[in-house]
């Protein structure tokens, strides 16, 4: 086992790594930007290095002064989160270069896929559905729009590299898919570095369900059931939960078993998960591969009990998964609510700012994951994640009840917050009964 980690990463990953690390008896050292200074989850590492301002590219983004602080702090290994560096290949390369192991999978199974398009070579090897679409990156408009006469329109154009719906159109004719594509490899180039684009049919009215899987270096893989993230808005995920209430249990199964072969042909190692579309008929499609713990993982944690980031730490010291598939069982049901400093009732236009009262709240079942107290400042420079609302109960009716009363004990003030979103939500008929899509917000939400 590690004696010592360094944690790459900043708010409330950076603390959930380092609880992980006291858990485990090993020491945290964390970094941190000249704007999260005052951070009070650094009192809890074990030491703390400055890495620079607070723009992310100069501190929580650059690889360099992450690595020399690792050097300096004689830590065996790194752990990078979510976001920043967490699935960037070369990161994961210089780290093990330098003795440094990488909480993550291997650079080459990070690589193979982290391309969307390799990817999707791999899921058909494995006998997996893709979405269907171009056979590779697009060389240009002409073939992007013979491609989509032929599929048929809705088209999505989407980035090879990167996500979080970055480079993402959907186009409905010739004319607005050839702005999509010109946009597209634009906003790829410019998050990612990398504008190369391909084409997707885009499947209306479908479910977003990804599934959670772990894998060890001794050719293991097990999947700790699945998520349905539907509930999102310009591709971002507004609330995640377990199980998911549009699949059948035959569906279910036949989806976490394609997660894992998917896992196992690509030599896949540590935490990560795989994303499907789930049509009306229920049959699903290979979306993508996060490879990295993700924002929701306690969603996972609460219905399996199992600690995700330690099986991380784990896996990456060379331990044998510790848990077997057949013990591995979906207990009640977890809804996790994304607040974030964004103002819903103006077109979620972000809303940064001090803090100025935060109390939050508990009770059965009630968990939040946060950095956040009274008098923090939610900085532009980064996500607008305040906290993750969690709660678990026996049955889904349940949950949604007790995360009603948990929103309505969350009290925010300083920054508009989302808190009234996720109120009408879960007291909307429509995601009482399940019936949501990853297109549903923007259909229905008004403010």
């Amino acid at each position: 086992m590690f004696s010592r980690i360094l944690v790459a990463n900043r708010g409330e990953i950076a603390l959930r790594v380092i609880r992980a690390c006291r858990d485990l008896g090993i020491e945290a050292v964390a970094v941190y930007s000249e704007a999260d200074r005052e951070a009070r989850y650094l009192a809890l590492a074990d030491a703390t290095i400055c890495i620079g301002p607070a723009a992310a590219a100069q501190s929580y983004l650059n690889i360099a002064r992450l690595v020399s602080a690792a050097e300096v702090a004689d830590v065996d290994a790194i752990h990078p989160g979510y976001g920043f560096l967490a699935e960037n290949p070369h990161f994961a390369e210089v780290c093990r270069s330098c003795n440094i192991e990488f909480i993550g999978p291997s650079v080459e199974a990070m690589r193979l896929v982290g391309d969307k398009v390799e990817c999707k070579r791999l899921a058909r090897k494995a006998k997996i559905y893709t979405i269907p679409g171009s056979e590779d990156v697009l060389e240009g408009e002409a073939e992007a729009l013979a491609v989509a006469r032929e599929i048929g329109y809705p088209v999505l154009v989407k980035a090879a590299a990167g996500g979080g719906g970055r480079g993402m159109r959907i186009a409905h004719n010739d004319i607005s898919l050839t702005q999509a594509v010109r946009q597209g490899r634009s906003e790829a180039e410019a998050a990612f570095k990398d504008g190369r684009v391909y084409l997707e049919k885009y499947i209306e009215g479908a479910r977003h369900v990804e599934v959670q899987i772990l894998g060890d270096n001794y050719g293991n893989h097990v999947h700790l059931w699945e998520r349905d993230c539907s509930l999102q808005r310009r591709h971002q995920k507004l609330v995640e939960e377990s199980p998911s209430p549009g699949l059948s249990p035959r569906t279910r199964e036949k989806l976490c078993e394609a997660a894992v072969r998917l896992a196992a042909e690509a030599g896949y190692t540590n935490a990560g998960t795989v994303e499907f579309l789930v049509d009306s008929k229920e049959t699903f499609y290979l979306l993508e591969v996060n490879a990295r713990v993700q924002v929701e993982h306690p969603v996972t944690e609460m219905v399996t009990g199992a600690d995700l980031v330690q099986q991380q730490i784990r896996v990456a010291a060379g331990e044998a998964l510790g848990i077997r598939q057949r013990d591995i069982v979906q207990r009640g049901c977890a809804i996790e609510c994304r607040i974030n400093a964004e103002d819903p009732a103006n077109d979620f236009r972000p809303s940064p700012g001090r803090l100025e009262k935060f109390c939050v709240p508990g009770g059965p079942g009630v968990r939040v994951d946060t950095h956040c107290c009274d008098g923090w400042t939610i900085s532009p420079h980064y996500d607008s994640m305040i906290a993750k609302l969690v709660v678990h109960r026996p049955t889904r009716a349940a949950a949604i009840a007790t995360t009603r009363r948990a929103l309505a004990e969350f009290v925010i003030e300083g920054v508009r917050t989302t808190i009234p979103f996720h109120q009408q939500m879960m007291a909307n008929p429509d995601y009482a009964s399940g019936r949501v899509d990853t297109g549903w917000v923007e259909r229905t939400w008004r403010g």
